[in-house]
């Protein structure tokens, strides 16, 4: 039968639907080509030679005259061009690419080498005699004296407001570092040129923030902007490791492929990965909270200390959303934040996931279950008695007027909660009836939180990120540097563009970015793709309708594109962005409008404790998150339940252990993740409660979600055994202590 004439069928919205993946298939079939799926002719391998000391000056490098050096590639320090700076571009000249005179963290880059051959390089590597005269190094940040960024927020009279208080609670909270763990190591190929230009170097990357590459290269070879490119591969996962890290590795790779005139490619075995990049900035916080006898907040006053290791990488941005969020999602009259990024001999820290808010909201949580206890109240009733709501002012005094959503999230965590409690209830019986449950001990415990999207206070104005699009004979095409990294960038930029449109999801094209042809997006950070960039692409997509004079069906759409580009030739829209006339902040004083628009969620947590190996396992998990509008909702709950998940392993299991300034279980055999055995029930629900300013209503959804878990579990814990925990992770080990330092050594 013919296709039945007749009226041309509406077209269905993509925002807010779950449609396929734009490089799904690709992935699933195997044709997506990872950094290391590359190649070109006559490429080489190359590998990096590390400090063993994490502090000292080099006294000589050797080469071993009696190995065979023939075909390697060496570099050091004095291989940096004339005009270009052995220095990585971040917020401080402080790091350099390679050592020079002295070394201050183990594993510090000192030579690279490169060889046609693989597996020489180990022998190349062995044959490298560095001698060193060692210093005493500072290895923790309770040593730590040097710092290396501080900040102070303020806000009304603190001193009033303890005199206002009846109660002073004090308390002391500690986290520590985290590995990002993407399942793809880090991995860059640099080809010397760029389009036929010798002077040029190109590079392909496994990274997030290609316009972060570019920087760093041109100010490492002295060149201009247009004699750089680097393209970003399928990148198998980031969480912020793959962030300002790149930078350092693609320098490397660069300058190897300079000096062999060939293309060098240079992959981290997951060792290197593990001990030589940053992680999450180990964290310890102290509280001084004036409260009233029925729990009202008075005054909070913090003292929040990172380490920031020995670079000072992204320690002031991570140090300035730790900060912002350090009150927890809780109203006070009176406030101080002293923050402070202090240096030590390990290895720089750096992005990931949460980016300071974590490590704050960690302690903010674990203080209000500490006042609770100690005014007899229940954890539940204080929270809500403080939370933020339309109206008030946060730490730094911005009004909450929009897309304020604390109490919702508290409210539907609590009904989600129960309505599982009920349709378990009948199995928990059953279960405790035949002495499935005897040996355990359990608990639940509850956490609030909220987090920024976007770049902190002037960032997004200084960025200026740009992004636009392409018209084509079938639809459009997206120019953008934000990168997919699996949470789903270019699906959900697609389907923004194709209802700004009013066209098929389908007829929207992505590609990963290339920075010769897609302009500075900004970085793929802070919750800031869907809600800045793409609303961005919103407007593109508005003005891209308003040029081609209008249309009322897909149909139509397409005619007129042809037609203009047959009469008038190519359309591209690039749009800037805008900073929403409302916001005020100070750099200065760190006053005003820290964020846009905040999210906002609530974690409930189930867990259970074996009394006799002292085990803590999470047996299910209630999250609520408040995105303003799930662009794609199937994307936007993978990104919850993963973030959870994140936050449950950094809560119970991972553990970086580190000795002379090292990480001692650099390996996945005792770096211990949660796997799927791990993993309990997550039910997540997302709450729509939109930002005027944001696509379609959006704000960031992929940070907030690791914030909350581990103080839900803690208190979870401690509600099972009745041991106060103050630190990350509750292994086993720390919970039989608490428990022996609790029943006072009997145990």
């Amino acid at each position: 039968m013919g296709r039945r004439k007749g009226k041309e069928r509406a077209l269905q919205p993509s925002v807010g639907t779950n449609v396929p993946r734009t490089e799904g298939r690709e992935k699933v079939t195997g044709e997506a080509k990872y950094i290391d799926d590359l190649t070109f002719p006559g490429m080489i391998h190359g590998r990096t030679v590390r400090s063993t000391i994490p502090r000292g000056k080099i006294l000589s490098v050797t080469l071993d005259p009696a190995f065979d050096w023939s075909g390697f590639t060496v570099v050091d320090h004095r291989d940096v061009p004339p005009g270009g700076q052995n220095v990585v571009q971040m917020i401080t000249d402080d790091q350099p690419f390679l050592a020079v005179d002295r070394v201050n963290h183990q594993e510090e880059p000192i030579l690279l080498l490169a060889h046609a051959d693989r597996s020489r390089l180990d022998a190349g590597c062995a044959r490298v005699k560095i001698t060193y005269a060692p210093e005493a190094p500072v290895l923790d940040l309770a040593h730590a004296t040097h710092v290396l960024k501080q900040l102070t927020i303020e806000k009304g009279d603190l001193a009033a407001g303890f005199a206002d208080a009846d109660v002073i609670v004090e308390g002391t909270y500690q986290t520590g570092h985290q590995e990002q763990l993407y399942l793809e190591p880090n991995g860059a190929i640099a080809l010397p040129g760029v389009d036929g230009d010798p002077a040029g170097i190109t590079v392909y990357g496994s990274l997030q923030c290609p316009y972060y590459v570019v920087r760093a290269l041109m100010r490492l070879f002295g060149l201009p902007i247009e004699k750089v490119r680097v393209v970003q591969s399928t990148t198998g996962g980031g969480f912020g490791g793959k962030e300002e890290y790149p930078s350092l590795l693609c320098g490397h790779a660069a300058l190897l492929a300079r000096k062999a005139n060939r293309p060098v490619k240079m992959i981290y075995d997951r060792m290197e990965d593990l001990v030589a990049t940053t992680k999450r900035h180990p964290s310890l916080v102290r509280h001084r909270t004036g409260v009233k006898r029925d729990g009202t907040i008075t005054a909070i006053e913090i003292d929040l200390r990172l380490d920031g290791g020995a670079y000072l990488t992204l320690s002031p941005v991570v140090l300035s959303r730790a900060s912002i969020h350090a009150t927890g999602p809780y109203r006070t009259p009176h406030a101080r934040i002293h923050g402070r990024a202090y240096l030590t001999h390990t290895p720089p820290n750096g992005a990931f996931r949460g980016f300071g808010a974590p490590q704050s909201q960690f302690a903010a949580e674990l203080h209000m279950d500490k006042i609770a206890g100690e005014l007899g109240l229940d954890p539940v009733a204080l929270r809500r008695k403080n939370l933020l709501r339309p109206g008030d002012t946060t730490a730094t005094g911005q009004l909450l007027e929009e897309s304020v959503s604390a109490e919702e999230v508290l409210d539907r965590a609590l009904a989600r909660h129960e309505a599982a409690l009920q349709r378990n209830n009948k199995s928990l019986r059953r279960s405790k009836a035949a002495g499935g449950s005897k040996a355990r001990l359990h608990g639940t415990g509850l956490s609030m939180f909220f987090h920024g999207s976007g770049f902190t206070g002037g960032g997004e104005v200084k960025l200026a990120s740009r992004a636009g699009l392409v018209l084509t004979r079938d639809g459009v095409e997206i120019l953008v540097a934000s990168t997919e990294i699996g949470q789903g960038t270019r699906t959900m930029l697609a389907q923004i563009v194709a209802d700004a449109l009013a066209i098929p999801y389908e007829w929207v094209a992505t590609s990963d970015p290339d920075t010769a042809r897609d302009p500075d997006s900004g970085p793929t950070v802070a919750s800031r793709t869907c809600m800045i960039i793409g609303r961005i692409l919103q407007r593109a997509g508005e003005r891209l309708k308003e040029a081609l004079g209008g249309y009322d069906s897909p149909k139509e759409f397409r005619r007129r594109a042809r037609a203009h580009l047959d009469e008038k030739g190519p359309l591209t829209i690039i749009e800037t962005y805008e900073k929403p006339g409302e916001i005020r902040w100070s750099d200065e004083t760190y006053r005003g409008d820290a964020y846009g628009a905040y999210a906002w969620g609530c974690n409930i947590a189930d867990v259970e404790v074996d009394p006799v190996t002292y085990e803590a396992r999470c047996t299910r998990f209630t999250a609520v998150i408040d995105i303003g509008k799930a662009i794609h909702p199937l994307l936007a709950e993978g990104q919850i339940e993963g973030g959870t998940l994140q936050g449950i392993g950094w809560a119970l299991y991972e553990d970086v252990v580190m000795k002379d300034g090292r990480m001692a279980n650099g390996t996945l055999t005792n770096y211990i993740i949660p796997t799927t055995l791990d993993t309990p029930e997550i039910d997540v629900e997302i709450v729509e409660n939109p930002y005027r300013h944001g696509p379609f209503g959006a704000k960031g959804v992929g940070e907030c979600p690791i914030d909350g878990p581990p103080a839900a579990i803690v208190a979870a814990i401690r509600q099972a055994c009745g041991v106060s925990l103050d630190r990350v992770p509750a292994t086993p080990e720390r919970i039989m202590i608490a428990l022996d330092a609790l029943e006072g050594g009997r145990r």
